[in-house]
């Protein structure tokens, strides 16, 4: 049997559609399903359903994926290991959310540069946009804080990131003690926010999990990074929903303050996602691995 109708068989598998296995691919979408077609003739048995919205495969489609993905994802680990060892250095693209990936996991992966690692980094705020193109090959590894669906993209969760109420000295002197914890959203709801854009998610996000209602405040200050988000507030422009990790010095330093401190704190989990197999691949499975391992002590 031709290996390269396997391999087309396993990506069309995974990806759910024949116009997205032949993106993958670096094929025509005819020549896909071509191969499909032949591959399906040679076994005598049908592989994928078609559907209005890609395909979905058969139970002998699923046998045979089950059985020839690893021994195919091992032959790429052989050949992807040959090729290291000839170039030397291997160059990781990595996609994430601008913050976190900037604070969190360019440091944590630094060290891996002075072992034949290139670091080459996309920088993207939107977890479908990230997830979307590393399902396009523009990515080897997304950092996203949304577990993507279907068996193309496998995810692993990386970390919880808890969420801070934070102001200004001054707007928490204006507040006074107590009166957060009386009154709660209402009196919030009539403050200027800070927020990453007009939808703001992050205070929707919070007054759902602590208030149990319906954000009616209006933002003052959109700005569409959070450490913009987190200087505008310290400089009393007005509250924000900030992750503890990013705010923690300017606590510290006094710069901002907590308003609340709720039993349950709102948190957000981070996922790592690779296409699935790709972990065969040494240089995606050595960073994959050195993420989870560092997100231990975030």
């Amino acid at each position: 049997m031709d290996l390269s109708l396997l391999r087309t068989f396993v990506t069309v598998h995974r990806a759910g559609s024949f116009t997205r296995a032949a993106a993958l691919l670096g094929l025509s979408q005819p020549a896909v399903t071509s191969q499909i077609r032949t591959l399906e003739r040679q076994l005598g048995r049908p592989l994928f359903l078609r559907r209005a919205r890609g395909v979905t495969p058969t139970t002998i489609g699923d046998e045979l994926a089950h059985r020839a993905a690893p021994h195919l994802d091992a032959l790429v680990e052989i050949a992807e290991t040959g090729l290291d060892e000839e170039s030397g250095i291997r160059t990781l693209h990595l996609a994430g959310p601008p913050e976190f990936t900037s604070l969190r996991a360019l440091p944590a992966l630094t060290p891996l540069t002075s072992q034949g690692l290139a670091l080459r980094t996309s920088l993207i705020g939107n977890a479908e946009e990230a997830l979307e193109g590393l399902a396009a090959g523009h990515h080897d590894l997304a950092i996203a804080t949304t577990r993507p669906r279907g068996g193309l993209l496998t995810a692993t969760p990386l970390c919880d990131e808890e969420h801070l109420l934070v102001a200004s000295p001054r707007w928490a002197a204006r507040l006074g003690p107590g009166v957060l914890l009386r009154k709660g959203a209402v009196v919030l709801d009539q403050l200027p926010v800070v927020e990453v854009n007009e939808s703001l998610p992050f205070v929707a996000r919070y007054w759902a999990a602590v208030f149990e209602s319906r954000c009616a405040a209006a933002a003052t200050v959109i700005a569409p990074d959070l450490r913009a988000v987190l200087e505008s507030a310290a400089s009393g422009a007005g509250l924000a929903v900030l992750p503890r990790y990013l705010c923690e010095e300017a606590l510290e330093q006094g710069r901002v303050v907590a308003l609340l401190d709720p039993p349950v704190p709102p948190l957000r989990t981070y996922f790592l996602v690779v296409r699935t197999g790709t972990l065969a691949l040494p240089h995606i499975a050595r960073a994959h691995d050195w993420l989870l391992r560092a997100a231990a002590d975030w």
